[in-house]
Protein backbone atom coordinates (compact mmCIF):
# COMPACT_ATOMS: atom_id res chain seq x y z
CA UNK A 1 0.00 0.00 0.00
CA UNK A 2 1.35 3.57 -0.60
CA UNK A 3 -0.15 4.76 2.53
CA UNK A 4 2.34 1.99 4.33
CA UNK A 5 5.32 3.31 1.73
CA UNK A 6 5.36 6.61 2.85
CA UNK A 7 4.83 6.05 6.72
CA UNK A 8 8.15 3.81 6.37
CA UNK A 9 10.09 6.49 4.45
CA UNK A 10 8.78 8.88 6.99
CA UNK A 11 10.45 6.93 10.34
CA UNK A 12 13.66 8.47 11.28
CA UNK A 13 15.64 6.33 13.58
CA UNK A 14 16.51 7.83 17.67
CA UNK A 15 19.67 6.96 18.39
CA UNK A 16 21.94 8.04 21.88
CA UNK A 17 24.62 10.58 20.49
CA UNK A 18 28.01 10.04 21.93
CA UNK A 19 28.45 13.43 24.58
CA UNK A 20 28.29 12.92 27.56
CA UNK A 21 24.81 14.37 28.61
CA UNK A 22 23.19 10.95 26.16
CA UNK A 23 21.03 13.70 24.42
CA UNK A 24 19.06 12.20 21.69
CA UNK A 25 19.01 13.59 17.98
CA UNK A 26 18.24 11.99 14.93
CA UNK A 27 19.87 10.52 12.37
CA UNK A 28 19.49 12.10 9.12
CA UNK A 29 20.23 9.01 7.09
CA UNK A 30 17.29 7.26 8.30
CA UNK A 31 14.72 10.06 7.20
CA UNK A 32 15.20 9.03 3.47
CA UNK A 33 12.17 6.87 1.74
CA UNK A 34 13.03 4.11 -0.29
CA UNK A 35 11.01 5.28 -2.82
CA UNK A 36 12.55 6.80 -6.00
CA UNK A 37 10.88 9.76 -7.95
CA UNK A 38 10.24 7.65 -10.94
CA UNK A 39 8.11 5.36 -8.56
CA UNK A 40 6.45 7.88 -7.31
CA UNK A 41 5.41 9.37 -10.45
CA UNK A 42 4.36 5.69 -11.65
CA UNK A 43 2.14 5.56 -8.56
CA UNK A 44 0.78 8.80 -9.24
CA UNK A 45 0.22 7.89 -12.99
CA UNK A 46 -2.11 4.78 -11.98
CA UNK A 47 -4.12 6.72 -9.44
CA UNK A 48 -4.84 9.77 -11.99
CA UNK A 49 -5.23 6.67 -14.40
CA UNK A 50 -8.06 5.18 -11.40
CA UNK A 51 -9.29 8.72 -11.29
CA UNK A 52 -9.86 9.02 -15.15
CA UNK A 53 -11.75 5.82 -15.58
CA UNK A 54 -13.94 5.74 -12.51
CA UNK A 55 -14.87 9.29 -13.02
CA UNK A 56 -15.78 8.87 -16.42
CA UNK A 57 -17.84 6.12 -15.83
CA UNK A 58 -19.91 7.85 -13.14
CA UNK A 59 -20.53 10.89 -15.12
CA UNK A 60 -19.64 10.20 -18.74
CA UNK A 61 -22.11 6.45 -18.25
CA UNK A 62 -23.96 6.69 -15.81
CA UNK A 63 -24.90 10.00 -15.68
CA UNK A 64 -26.81 10.30 -19.00
CA UNK A 65 -28.79 6.86 -18.18
CA UNK A 66 -30.30 8.13 -15.41
CA UNK A 67 -30.37 12.26 -16.26
CA UNK A 68 -33.09 14.06 -18.04
CA UNK A 69 -32.86 17.60 -17.91
CA UNK A 70 -36.69 19.58 -17.29
CA UNK A 71 -38.47 16.19 -17.53
CA UNK A 72 -38.93 14.03 -13.75
CA UNK A 73 -40.95 11.80 -15.47
CA UNK A 74 -38.31 10.45 -17.54
CA UNK A 75 -35.89 10.64 -14.95
CA UNK A 76 -37.92 8.60 -12.45
CA UNK A 77 -38.29 6.08 -15.08
CA UNK A 78 -34.73 5.93 -15.78
CA UNK A 79 -33.69 5.77 -11.98
CA UNK A 80 -36.06 2.77 -11.51
CA UNK A 81 -34.89 1.03 -14.94
CA UNK A 82 -31.16 1.31 -14.01
CA UNK A 83 -31.28 1.10 -10.61
CA UNK A 84 -28.18 -1.48 -10.25
CA UNK A 85 -26.50 0.60 -12.39
CA UNK A 86 -26.91 3.55 -10.66
CA UNK A 87 -25.93 2.32 -7.30
CA UNK A 88 -22.96 1.16 -9.00
CA UNK A 89 -22.13 5.33 -9.97
CA UNK A 90 -22.49 6.44 -6.84
CA UNK A 91 -19.53 4.17 -5.43
CA UNK A 92 -17.78 4.85 -8.56
CA UNK A 93 -17.82 8.10 -7.60
CA UNK A 94 -17.01 7.72 -4.09
CA UNK A 95 -14.25 5.56 -5.25
CA UNK A 96 -12.76 8.53 -7.68
CA UNK A 97 -12.94 11.22 -5.06
CA UNK A 98 -10.96 8.84 -2.13
CA UNK A 99 -8.31 7.71 -4.94
CA UNK A 100 -8.31 11.78 -6.38
CA UNK A 101 -6.91 12.74 -2.83
CA UNK A 102 -4.36 9.97 -2.52
CA UNK A 103 -3.16 11.59 -6.48
CA UNK A 104 -2.76 15.19 -4.62
CA UNK A 105 -0.81 13.90 -1.81
CA UNK A 106 1.25 11.33 -4.12
CA UNK A 107 1.67 14.48 -6.35
CA UNK A 108 3.04 16.58 -3.25
CA UNK A 109 5.44 14.60 -2.39
CA UNK A 110 6.67 14.33 -5.79
CA UNK A 111 6.61 17.95 -6.43
CA UNK A 112 6.78 19.74 -3.19
CA UNK A 113 10.70 20.20 -3.81
CA UNK A 114 9.71 22.71 -6.39
CA UNK A 115 7.52 24.87 -4.28
CA UNK A 116 6.01 23.49 -1.20
CA UNK A 117 3.48 26.32 -0.72
CA UNK A 118 2.45 25.54 -4.31
CA UNK A 119 2.20 21.54 -3.56
CA UNK A 120 0.06 22.60 -0.45
CA UNK A 121 -2.85 24.58 -1.80
CA UNK A 122 -3.13 22.28 -4.88
CA UNK A 123 -3.31 19.37 -2.12
CA UNK A 124 -6.11 21.90 -0.36
CA UNK A 125 -8.30 22.36 -3.93
CA UNK A 126 -8.25 18.48 -4.30
CA UNK A 127 -9.40 18.12 -0.90
CA UNK A 128 -12.70 20.74 -1.45
CA UNK A 129 -13.28 19.09 -5.12
CA UNK A 130 -13.46 15.51 -3.44
CA UNK A 131 -15.76 16.62 -0.81
CA UNK A 132 -18.24 18.11 -3.27
CA UNK A 133 -17.89 14.95 -5.33
CA UNK A 134 -18.99 12.66 -2.20
CA UNK A 135 -21.50 15.37 -1.21
CA UNK A 136 -23.04 15.02 -4.98
CA UNK A 137 -23.61 11.26 -4.15
CA UNK A 138 -25.73 11.69 -1.35
CA UNK A 139 -28.45 13.83 -3.62
CA UNK A 140 -27.66 11.18 -6.28
CA UNK A 141 -28.38 8.36 -3.48
CA UNK A 142 -31.28 9.83 -2.16
CA UNK A 143 -33.05 10.01 -5.62
CA UNK A 144 -32.27 6.91 -6.16
CA UNK A 145 -34.48 6.06 -2.93
CA UNK A 146 -37.27 8.50 -4.16
CA UNK A 147 -37.48 6.76 -7.49
CA UNK A 148 -37.48 3.17 -6.02
CA UNK A 149 -39.98 3.93 -3.37
CA UNK A 150 -37.42 3.12 -0.60
CA UNK A 151 -38.92 6.43 0.54
CA UNK A 152 -42.68 6.64 1.58
CA UNK A 153 -43.92 9.45 -1.37
CA UNK A 154 -47.01 8.68 -1.48
CA UNK A 155 -48.71 11.61 -0.04
CA UNK A 156 -46.98 13.31 -3.03
CA UNK A 157 -48.30 11.68 -5.71
CA UNK A 158 -46.79 10.05 -8.71
CA UNK A 159 -46.53 13.58 -10.32
CA UNK A 160 -44.96 15.18 -6.87
CA UNK A 161 -42.63 12.34 -6.21
CA UNK A 162 -41.58 12.21 -9.60
CA UNK A 163 -40.55 16.08 -9.41
CA UNK A 164 -39.24 15.23 -6.12
CA UNK A 165 -36.58 13.50 -8.02
CA UNK A 166 -35.75 15.67 -10.00
CA UNK A 167 -34.79 18.33 -7.85
CA UNK A 168 -32.35 15.82 -6.49
CA UNK A 169 -31.00 14.83 -9.77
CA UNK A 170 -30.84 18.57 -10.56
CA UNK A 171 -29.23 19.46 -7.59
CA UNK A 172 -26.32 16.21 -8.20
CA UNK A 173 -25.85 17.69 -12.09
CA UNK A 174 -25.12 21.34 -10.82
CA UNK A 175 -22.62 20.17 -7.70
CA UNK A 176 -20.67 18.58 -10.35
CA UNK A 177 -20.48 21.82 -12.27
CA UNK A 178 -19.33 23.26 -8.67
CA UNK A 179 -16.79 20.88 -8.14
CA UNK A 180 -15.55 21.44 -11.73
CA UNK A 181 -14.34 24.99 -10.29
CA UNK A 182 -11.55 22.65 -8.48
CA UNK A 183 -11.22 20.06 -11.12
CA UNK A 184 -9.99 23.02 -13.15
CA UNK A 185 -8.15 24.98 -10.16
CA UNK A 186 -6.26 22.28 -9.37
CA UNK A 187 -4.74 21.64 -12.43
CA UNK A 188 -3.34 25.27 -12.37
CA UNK A 189 -0.82 24.56 -9.23
CA UNK A 190 0.00 20.87 -11.17
CA UNK A 191 0.91 22.95 -14.49
CA UNK A 192 2.94 25.47 -12.30
CA UNK A 193 4.80 22.35 -10.74
CA UNK A 194 5.77 20.61 -14.00
CA UNK A 195 6.54 24.16 -15.44
CA UNK A 196 8.92 24.82 -12.81
CA UNK A 197 10.02 20.93 -11.85
CA UNK A 198 13.41 21.58 -13.91
CA UNK A 199 13.17 19.13 -16.58
CA UNK A 200 11.29 16.43 -14.56
CA UNK A 201 8.49 17.44 -16.64
CA UNK A 202 8.16 18.97 -20.23
CA UNK A 203 7.77 22.45 -19.68
CA UNK A 204 5.04 22.54 -22.84
CA UNK A 205 3.10 19.69 -20.29
CA UNK A 206 2.71 22.38 -17.50
CA UNK A 207 1.44 24.91 -19.97
CA UNK A 208 -0.99 22.55 -20.91
CA UNK A 209 -2.32 21.79 -17.67
CA UNK A 210 -2.50 25.23 -17.10
CA UNK A 211 -4.76 25.82 -19.90
CA UNK A 212 -6.76 23.26 -19.38
CA UNK A 213 -7.74 24.15 -15.84
CA UNK A 214 -8.40 27.64 -17.93
CA UNK A 215 -10.98 25.62 -19.79
CA UNK A 216 -12.96 23.95 -17.07
CA UNK A 217 -13.60 27.27 -15.60
CA UNK A 218 -14.30 29.07 -19.07
CA UNK A 219 -16.83 25.94 -19.41
CA UNK A 220 -18.37 26.48 -16.12
CA UNK A 221 -18.64 30.01 -16.54
CA UNK A 222 -20.46 29.63 -19.56
CA UNK A 223 -22.92 27.20 -18.47
CA UNK A 224 -24.32 29.17 -15.86
CA UNK A 225 -24.06 32.81 -17.26
CA UNK A 226 -25.66 31.86 -21.17
CA UNK A 227 -26.75 28.36 -21.03
CA UNK A 228 -27.78 27.91 -24.12
CA UNK A 229 -24.59 28.95 -25.96
CA UNK A 230 -22.61 26.85 -23.25
CA UNK A 231 -24.24 23.82 -24.33
CA UNK A 232 -22.96 24.68 -27.97
CA UNK A 233 -19.44 24.98 -27.17
CA UNK A 234 -18.99 22.46 -24.43
CA UNK A 235 -17.88 19.91 -26.15
CA UNK A 236 -14.96 21.74 -27.86
CA UNK A 237 -14.20 23.84 -24.55
CA UNK A 238 -13.30 20.59 -22.44
CA UNK A 239 -11.09 19.13 -25.62
CA UNK A 240 -7.94 20.61 -24.25
CA UNK A 241 -8.60 19.78 -20.49
CA UNK A 242 -9.23 16.42 -21.41
CA UNK A 243 -5.59 16.38 -23.83
CA UNK A 244 -4.12 17.58 -20.85
CA UNK A 245 -5.39 15.42 -18.18
CA UNK A 246 -4.12 12.32 -20.86
CA UNK A 247 -0.73 13.29 -21.40
CA UNK A 248 -0.25 13.92 -18.09
CA UNK A 249 -1.39 10.32 -17.27
CA UNK A 250 0.68 8.99 -20.14
CA UNK A 251 3.60 10.49 -19.03
CA UNK A 252 3.35 9.74 -15.53
CA UNK A 253 2.76 5.87 -16.62
CA UNK A 254 5.41 5.63 -19.49
CA UNK A 255 8.20 8.19 -18.27
CA UNK A 256 7.63 8.58 -14.69
CA UNK A 257 9.90 11.88 -14.29
CA UNK A 258 13.20 12.81 -16.22
CA UNK A 259 16.33 12.75 -13.97
CA UNK A 260 19.57 13.76 -14.96
CA UNK A 261 21.57 12.73 -11.56
CA UNK A 262 21.15 9.56 -10.43
CA UNK A 263 17.70 9.00 -8.56
CA UNK A 264 17.65 9.81 -4.92
CA UNK A 265 14.79 9.41 -2.33
CA UNK A 266 12.64 13.00 -2.43
CA UNK A 267 10.87 12.06 1.14
CA UNK A 268 13.77 13.05 3.31
CA UNK A 269 12.23 13.82 6.67
CA UNK A 270 11.60 17.48 7.35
Amino acid sequence: MISNNIITGMNTKVKLSGSDHGSLVADPTEGESTISPKRLARIAGVLYLLVGLFGGFAEGFVGPKMYVAGNAAATASNLLANSGLVRLGVVADLFNATVWIFLGMTLYLLLKHVNKNVASAMVVLVAIGASIVCLNTVFEFEGLRAATGAINLAAFGTVGSNALVLLLLDTQHYGIFIAQIFFGLWLVPLGYLAYKSAGWFPKWLGVLLIVGGACYLVDLLAQFLVPDFGQKIHTFVVIPSAIAEISMVVYLLVIGVRTSKPEKSILAAE
